[in-house]
């Protein structure tokens, strides 16, 4: 099955004393998503999943959204919301968001 969108979360978790997504919520984002779009009825078009390390552990908790490939960083459980409904249902990236990489 191939998917309009496919989000990616980082739940990486790393020792102290370095910051970790998996620490910083993680888990908790992943499952925000996922009850966000099946609320919606979108869980068949875009899929939500954890995933390792994105490499922008200062800016975490941090996740990706492709094909566009736009990377999200500090991501909060009151962003989740909003980067569905703006993103992923009307392709408008969240600007305040997004990371520079």
């Amino acid at each position: 099955m191939k998917y309009k969108k496919h989000v990616f979360i980082c739940t990486n978790q790393k020792p102290a004393p370095k910051r970790s997504c998996g620490e910083e919520q993680g888990m908790a984002l992943v499952d925000a998503f996922k009850e966000g779009l099946k609320n919606r009825g979108l869980q068949i078009e875009i899929r939500a999943q954890k995933t390792g390390c994105l490499d922008v552990c200062a800016f975490g908790p941090s996740m990706v959204v492709y094909p566009e490939g736009v990377f999200y960083g500090n991501v909060q459980l009151s962003d989740v919301e909003e980067i569905i409904e703006s993103h992923l249902v009307n392709d408008q990236p969240v600007e305040r968001l997004k990371l520079a990489v």
